[in-house]
């Protein structure tokens, strides 16, 4: 470098750090890039994550290959992901369940959802349908609710597990629609749903997916859906917001994240290229088919804003409700 005054040096070394990093985000990908799923293949995580990573290795490039590093309900592969470099070549691709209710349910949780982790892109959005036995009678949200209040403790709820999305969100539903109805906890909602067919047990909260084909058939009777907003898949159904508990929400949120550290500028081309992807038509249409919307345009900060009201609302829920894995 040539001779320079003191000051010009210093603004010389910085420029050529900025651009330095700058070009580093503008060449990535410059290798396949590992997505980590934290789930077991097959699950709807999983499906999420293959459809999206597709979508994405043909618009960078470079092949997008899903990791299934499962276990612990998503905390074991999130935890190996927190711990890779910072570089956009290990993102994870998780839910909720992994950042804003594992927090407060297990106590040594093996990595700290905040501080360890780049918030990336909210990707996309899962309601769940409320779902009741034909023989109960009720028609809506509000003849269930009023049936509950006459019959206090008759009633019981299916769930996928202790501290799953569908025992917090029905225990959010109960508490505010002021009812008492016993849980009772299978491992998944899939061997739940004969036993809420036959009436021993009488109302469950399931994915739109595997529990609407039920209804088609009349072996149960679907009330409302838990999201926002109507689902595409049974535009029919009312929001449970809409039919008696207005404001109710509950959705399963997919998002990416990368290790702590990772460059802005990178963040934003990496959150760019996994957005554009999720927005794409053929990705929306078979995300749709999973019970999967993608999620509002956004930018990295206002999915961190948006995780950390969900996991303040579930971490509420668990303390007042006294949920616990056991």
């Amino acid at each position: 470098m040539p001779y320079l005054p003191n000051c010009l040096r210093i603004l010389a070394v910085a420029s050529f750090i900025a651009a330095s990093g700058a070009s580093q985000a503008q060449t990535w990908p410059e290798r396949p890039v590992r997505l980590v799923v934290p789930f077991p293949a097959g699950g709807a995580t999983d499906l999420v994550a293959r459809v999206i990573a597709q979508r994405v290795s043909k618009d960078i490039g470079q092949q997008v290959i899903v990791d299934n590093k499962a276990g612990a309900g998503g905390t074991i592969g999130s935890a190996e992901a927190a711990k890779a470099t910072a570089d956009g070549y290990t993102p994870l691709l998780t839910t909720s369940s992994t950042h804003a209710i594992a927090p407060y349910l297990i106590p040594r949780l093996p990595y700290d959802a905040i501080k360890v982790f780049t918030p990336i892109a909210h990707l996309a959005d899962a309601a769940s349908v409320l779902l009741v036995t034909p023989s109960l009678p009720v028609k809506t949200v509000s003849e269930l609710i009023d049936y509950a209040k006459k019959h206090p403790g008759q009633l019981n709820y299916a769930s996928s597990g202790n501290g799953t999305i569908v025992h917090l969100t029905t225990e959010a539903f109960k508490a505010q629609a002021g009812v008492f109805i016993t849980h009772v906890p299978y491992k998944g909602t899939a061997l739940a749903i004969p036993d809420v067919i036959a009436g021993s047990v009488q109302v469950l909260i399931d994915a739109i997916p595997s529990g609407m084909p039920h209804v088609k058939n009349a072996r149960l009777r679907a009330l409302a859906v838990t999201g926002e907003k109507r689902s595409a898949l049974a535009p029919e159904l009312p929001t449970i917001a809409e039919a008696g508990l207005p404001g109710f929400s509950s959705v399963t949120w997919f998002g990416l994240y990368a290790p702590l550290g990772m460059k802005a500028d990178l963040v934003g081309g990496v959150h760019e290229a996994f957005e554009q992807a999720a927005h794409s038509p053929d990705v929306v249409e078979s995300l749709a088919r999973l019970g999967v919307e993608p999620a509002p345009l956004g930018t990295s900060a206002q999915f961190a804003a948006m995780v950390s009201a969900d996991s303040q609302r579930w971490a509420r829920i668990i303390r007042e409700r006294k949920i616990t894995l056991e």
